[in-house]
């Protein structure tokens, strides 16, 4: 019986042989691979326009100077390693290995190395975006918008993402938390004008505005994360006078009974004196400035109790 593979093999597994340069070093002409041979992993020369992008690709920006530069390099040495894919309606579809495929559309080959796989829409997303994690070519909001995809699309607990991709619960909550971020804010960190942290820095600031303004700051002063906590900070602190403000006043719209209290406990007392009243239940306060000071008012409220 043909074995199905699993991802717990891991990528280095997947892409631990190296393709040949050509088919024909491959197979002879006269040889078929059996259907045995393709669902193990056998390498196989597949028609490059058989071919289709993967819909689960969490990439969406390919280097076009980069993807020239490979092209050339395909021209001279072939695709050294092989494409991982799956069987699709029509023809196959890309699981690992976009970046390749399109340099060689470039580089105009009519066929390329591939291993075909089983895989499920499931493992295709996890292996998809764990490929280009482990090569670091997602920028922090393609990652975000993959791990979210991963969610959402395809019921993963944060618990398995992180486990399946071997980062931490924090580090996958904090990624897709981006996507928080206004978009034109997102595309500054997607392009590296901003970094991930800067981003996470200004997140909670409820104005979209200000969170633009900031961000424009990060760019043009080139400040630090500290430098924009402290300024999100600030701008959080200037976002909430008008709740101070409604505070003050509640306190200063006492009746003159209260203030009364309030000025016999004071003249009793020695020190400032605050009653907070609210659907007839509140609070006294009385303020010292001392160790000394509190035992003094101890005292006079204990000679008051006996």
């Amino acid at each position: 019986m043909a074995r199905k593979p699993g991802l717990g093999r891991g990528l280095d597994a997947l892409f631990a042989d190296a393709a040949p340069v050509s088919e024909d070093e491959y197979f002879k002409e006269e040889e078929t691979p059996s259907d045995e041979d393709l669902n193990m992993d056998r390498i196989r020369y597949i028609d490059i326009n058989d071919i289709k992008p993967n819909s689960a690709q969490p990439r969406t920006n390919f280097d076009e100077k980069k993807l020239n530069e490979l092209a050339e390099s395909i021209k001279v040495n072939g695709v050294i390693q092989p494409l991982i894919v799956r069987k699709g309606i029509n023809g196959y579809e890309l699981v690992a290995g976009e970046r390749r495929w399109r340099a060689s559309r470039l580089a105009k080959l009519k066929k390329v190395p591939c291993i075909v796989r089983d895989f499920d829409d499931k493992q295709n997303a996890l292996v998809a975006i764990i490929e280009n994690m482990q090569r670091e070519d997602l920028n922090p909001i393609e990652e975000a918008t993959g791990l979210k995809s991963m969610a959402d699309n395809y019921g993963f607990t944060q618990e398995q993402i992180s486990i399946s991709l071997g980062k931490s619960r924090t580090y996958i909550t904090n990624s897709i938390r981006l996507l928080k971020l206004p978009e034109e804010i997102q595309q500054y960190v997607a392009s590296g004008q901003m970094s991930a942290a800067h981003g996470r820095t200004i997140i909670n600031i409820p104005d979209p505005i200000k969170q633009k303004e900031i961000a424009d700051k990060i760019i043009k002063k080139d400040l630090s994360v500290r430098a924009t906590e402290i300024l999100a900070e600030k701008v959080k602190d200037e976002l909430k006078p008008d709740r101070r403000k409604r505070k003050r006043n509640k306190r200063t719209e006492k009746s003159q009974d209260i203030v009364a209290v309030e000025t016999e406990l004071r003249e009793l007392l020695g020190t400032k004196v605050n009653i907070v009243t609210e659907n007839n239940k509140g609070k006294i306060e009385i303020e010292y400035y001392s160790i000394d000071e509190l035992n003094r008012l101890i005292e006079i409220l204990r000679e008051k109790n006996k």
